[in-house]
This record gives structure tokens, sequence and C-alpha cells, in this order.
């Protein structure tokens, strides 16, 4: 089969990258030759070594803009989408693929969709959703009821349920996600411990793409409140978007950088650059507060089970996860108090639960498989 992968995000770090590897790099293995789609002028930060075809109209970007410029962006984007709907409808009818996916899409890009000659493909569509919250279920369902008659579309919702807040949808399908691997490096799925009376401490990791609502620093002020029996390093890595985010993770090094076991990179890391920052760290720390993570795919919780690497996580971060793989201490999200004894209890219970976390970590690996994920695919596509 051939596959067009329609991607429109442009992204400078994030995990939109990798999953489009996963995408291109688990369907080849599978047998099937992929092929990008982009708009006009799209650079990919990642080389994914595959065809690219560039469609007219360029992409439109909101980093850095203001709230009256993101309006007037928006509706660029949706009148450059319904450009590239076009082009692909057109692409479609010549036979140039069997199949189109759009990797990371919402209902905005259904709404789309529906004044676009592309809902008539005479090739399956599959857009994948990276989950959906209460506040835009509706506009969700909205837009998949008036795509029903259109027998090639199908969404494609990454979640842990067999349904959407109860409600099923003959052209929507519930998706497990799929773990990020390293694929430039070798990891162990050991767990590595250091600590009391070793050389190296125990190295704690907080990465990922920054925003102010991470509350970054009340995080370490609460690791700077524990009391732990064991030599602790914390990596604080975040790669910014946005100037206002960039402005105050600066702030925050230069509060917090006189710490001597606190270290900050403040920089996108991509490819195998990413994949040994991680390797190098023993346990990831994610103490984010937002309620929006109860619902769509936690990137960097994904990442820690494929990296093999146990967490401290908020609760509200899926999780189905945390309920079901023991891979770590979970805490109450925006619980300062909370959070320092979660990351007390890790470090100083992680000897003990070293075997523990290394069989979870590979049971979760085994369920949640990036082959697995690309089979879930192929048989959405050919239904």
């Amino acid at each position: 089969m051939r596959i067009a992968i329609f991607e429109s995000i442009w992204t400078p770090a994030g995990h939109e990258i990798e999953f489009d590897r996963i995408l291109s790099e688990e369907l080849s293995d599978l047998g099937h030759e992929v092929v990008f789609y982009v708009p006009e002028g799209h650079t990919f930060q990642f080389d994914y070594q595959k065809p690219i075809n560039y469609l007219p109209g360029r992409g439109v970007s909101y980093t850095g803009v203001s709230k009256l410029q993101k309006t007037l962006f928006s509706l660029k984007r949706e009148f450059n989408r319904l450009g590239w709907y076009r082009a692909l409808h057109q692409e479609a009818l010549k036979g140039a693929f069997d199949a189109i996916i759009v990797p990371t899409s919402t209902y905005r890009y259904f709404r789309s969709l529906t004044k676009s000659c592309l809902k008539n493909s005479p090739v399956p569509l599959l857009f994948i959703v990276h989950g959906v919250n209460p506040r835009e279920s509706t506009n969700f369902f909205k837009q998949v009821e008036q795509l029903r008659k259109y027998p090639e579309f199908r969404a494609g919702v990454l979640t842990f349920g067999q349904d959407i807040f109860g409600r099923k949808e003959e052209n929507v399908y519930c998706l497990y996600p799929p773990v990020y691997t390293p694929r430039d490096i070798t990891v162990s799925e050991q767990i590595s411990f250091h600590g009391a009376g070793v050389e190296r401490p125990l190295r704690l990791g907080f990465f990922g793409q920054y925003r102010r609502e991470k509350k970054l620093d009340a995080f370490l002020d609460a690791f700077l409140a524990c009391r732990f029996e064991a030599k602790v390093e914390l990596l604080v890595q975040g790669a910014t978007m946005r100037t206002e985010d960039a402005a105050d993770f600066e702030r925050i090094q230069k509060q917090y950088g006189h710490h001597s076991h606190i270290k900050f990179w403040h920089k996108a890391l991509i490819g195998k650059e990413w994949q040994e920052a991680l390797a190098g760290i023993d346990a990831l720390v994610m103490p984010y507060a937002a309620e929006r993570y109860r619902y769509h795919w936690g990137g960097m919780l994904f990442t820690a089970l494929g990296f093999f690497k146990p967490v401290v996580i908020t609760d509200n971060i899926n999780p189905e996860v945390i309920q079901n793989y023991d891979i770590g201490v979970h805490f109450p999200a925006g619980d300062s108090q909370k959070l320092t004894e979660a990351i007390e209890k890790f470090v100083n219970t992680f000897p003990q639960k070293t075997s523990i976390y290394e069989k979870e970590l590979c049971r979760a690996n085994e369920d949640f498989s990036p082959e697995l994920f690309a089979k879930k695919l192929l048989e959405l596509l050919r239904k």
C-alpha cells in the first residue's frame, strides 16, 4: 500500500516530530510505501528519508503572535487547509497513493473537510486525534456526525477506553497510543540505580516542551524541600516555542541556577541528541497540573515508557496508565506538599522497587508497542 502522510504542523521540537517518525518507519517496516505531503515552504526538523511533495499554500505558525494576530492567522490557516485538501483530492484521483493519514488533527480539521471536495476522496482518509477533552467534545461529535455519510472518512482517537465520554460513532475508532522508543541508540530494559555509597547520584529529569502552565518554579521549590537518603541530581530541559515561555524559563534558570545539584538546558533536542539526553537520566518527573493532560495522550509519559524510565507523575496524566502499571509514584495535581512527599518516596524506595519497575515497564512496552499501533492503523485503512 502507498500511504500519504499529510503533515501541516511545523514545530522546532516536540512529540509531533517523533510521532511522524513512528508512522513512517513502522509502516515501512510492515512493507508499505510512505510519502509525505506538506505545505509549500515546510521544513522538517528531522530527515525521515521519505519522498516529500509540496502543496500550494504556506503553513501558518502561531509562534510569537498576539491574540488578535492568532485570530487572523487561524482564518488564514483555515483558508490554506482547504487548498491543501483540494490538492490532496486531485492527487488521490490521479492514483498517487492508496490512503491518506493526517497524524495530528482536531475537530477543526474535520470542519474544513466538510467544506472540501476531499470528503469525497476515492481512498481512505484517517485523521488521528491525540485526545478529546470535555470542552471540545461537542464540536468533535458535531463534525464527525456531518462526515458520517462519507465512507472513506475515519477518525482515530488516541485514548484508553472503548468510547469517547460514553459515546460511540461508526466512523470514530479508539486507539491505544504507541510508546516513543529510541530509534538511533540502544537503551537497556534494566533500570540503573545510583545512590548512597555510589559515585554517581540518582539523576531525575524534567524534560520536554516548556509552557508556563507546567509551573516549573513550584516543582523546583517542592524538589528543594525534599529530604533524600541518597545523592540526587535534577536535569531540567525545556524547549520553548513562545516568547513568554522562553522568558519565563530564563527567569527560573537565573532564580534556581545557583543550586549545584540542579542543571538547566534551555534548548530543543531532536533525534539522536534527544534520545541520548533521555538515556542519561534515571527517572522522569512530570508534575504538570493542567487538566487537559487527563484526556490528551501524554507525550512525555509515553517517552518514559519507551525509554524504560520510571516516573514521578501527577494523577491527572493519563490516569488509566498509572492505575494499571506500577511504574513509579503519583500524587494529586497541584498539591506541592504531596509532590515533595512523592519525590521523597520515589527516591528513598528506588532500590527496593527497581525490579518491579522493570517488569511493569516491559509490560507497558508490549501493550503499547509502535508495531501494534501501525498494524491497527492499517486495519482501519482497510475497513
